[in-house]
């Protein structure tokens, strides 16, 4: 006996036979095939039946599987990216650190996901993209059109430039000098929100990689304060200035990483704004195996705050 092709119900595949839906809907196969292949004839409450019955299939056929999650995020989170997550969450990671979230995207429609986290520019290129999913899309930090999501996660990247530069005014507070700022692709929110408080009266130099700090320490003397939007780099930064025979008065950087926390605790950084990226991933994995009939309970967004380390209460390790 031949097996059966899967169904196509309003040009979503099925794996279920029609006699399984059947017995699930309480219906003969009969009256299942008229409702799947749409030829009429049927009560609306009978067709409703053979829907459900689907949807209880997906349900139970998601329960008890390890589902795929694909992660599309910004190069510079590799090294944010959490050793696991919990253990009793039945979902594997597939990271796609990219600095093209559209082509990683529409390489995950053509993959088999069960659901995609995904932190990107709010484009309408990357809503387009999103929108040709066929599966739940999770937004972190960066929050798209809400019909093209479930739900949100993470921090406000607007709100953590503004809460770098609060920093950096306070520290400063009435001297003059500049900022430099090491920006980079993915930052553009963390800079417009560091933009809004900063003080009019500074001026920000800004670069979009730590080579290019060197160079510019030589033609400027100015610039008495760094800001690092985005995550690595920090040592670098703190190298071109030592080269320079320079001193800053305030460094704020983002990232909690190997090179960063060395820095904050030798002082080098006065603050660093961290996200607890594996609690924004597993809020996010929820949200997922809910909408995939994995978990019980409704779907919620999660925004957080971005946390200040100081050297005063870093972590051990």
């Amino acid at each position: 006996m031949q097996p059966q092709k899967p169904i196509i119900l309003y040009g979503v595949k099925h794996p279920y036979r029609i006699q399984e839906i059947a017995t699930r809907a309480g219906l003969s196969p009969a009256t299942v095939d008229r409702v799947l292949h749409r030829r009429g004839g049927v009560r609306e409450s009978t067709a409703n039946q053979v829907h459900q019955a689907i949807a209880d299939l997906d349900r139970e056929s998601s329960t008890g599987r390890t589902l795929t999650v694909d992660l599309v995020l910004p190069r510079e989170f590799g090294a944010e990216m959490p050793a696991g997550l919990d253990p009793e969450l039945p979902v594997q990671l597939r990271p796609h650190l990219t600095d093209d979230p559209v082509g990683a995207l529409d390489q995950v429609a053509r993959s088999r996901s069960d659901g995609v986290i995904v932190l990107a520019p709010p484009l309408p290129e990357v809503a387009d993209a999103v929108g040709r999913l066929d599966v739940p899309v999770v937004t972190l930090n960066v929050d798209l059109p809400v019909g093209k999501r479930i739900a949100h996660v993470g921090v406000d990247d607007f709100e953590a430039g503004a809460t770098a530069a609060y920093l950096v005014e306070q520290w400063l507070h009435d001297r003059a000098g500049d900022v430099l700022v090491v920006g980079g692709a993915g930052t553009q929110e963390r800079i417009a929100g560091f933009r809004s408080v900063l003080g009019p009266a500074r001026r920000r130099h800004t670069v979009t990689d730590p080579d290019r700090v060197r160079p510019t320490l030589a033609w400027t003397h100015t610039v008495r304060a760094v800001y690092a939007p985005r995550s690595g780099g920090c040592a670098e930064v703190v190298a071109a200035f030592a080269a320079e025979d320079r001193n800053y008065d305030v460094f704020v950087a983002h990232g909690l990483d190997r090179d960063s926390l060395a820095l904050l605790r030798a002082q080098r950084i006065n603050a660093v704004l961290h996200q607890d990226l594996g609690a924004d991933l597993r809020h996010g994995c929820r949200a997922i195996l809910r909408a995939q009939g994995a978990l019980p309970g409704p779907i919620r967004s999660h925004p957080a705050v971005v946390q200040v380390i100081t050297p005063f209460n870093a972590p051990v390790s």
